[in-house]
């Protein structure tokens, strides 16, 4: 099995806009809200201040150029639960209450 190719692509990538990412982390801080992780915590000062922001409501379902609010549009979350976030489970995304949800009911 041969890996490492270069193929070419095209594809759409959506603007962020840091100031929005930075403005939500001043919010509600650097643990993950689905989660509870804070990178600060497991990892020592390499993890101090890593988080991912996601957007509540996706990017390219909004298909358009879009004011985001940091505090309502955006929330702080760990990778792998932003990874999840963002496959669907049962045919359809969850919300970030149904992952926090589902996550209480696995570690229960």
């Amino acid at each position: 099995m041969h890996e490492g190719s270069q193929i070419t692509l095209k594809v759409n990538k959506y603007e962020r806009n840091p100031i929005a990412s930075e403005e939500c982390i001043a919010k509600y801080g650097t643990n993950c809200r689905a989660c509870g992780m804070n990178f600060k915590k497991n990892y020592g000062d390499i993890g101090e201040g890593f988080i991912h922001v996601h957007h509540i409501k996706p990017l390219n379902e909004i298909k358009e150029d879009c004011k985001v609010n940091p505090e309502t549009d955006l929330i702080p979350v760990c990778p792998n639960c932003h990874a999840m976030l963002h496959r669907k489970y049962e045919g359809r995304y969850l919300s970030i209450e149904e992952l926090k949800k589902l996550l209480k009911s696995i570690n229960a």
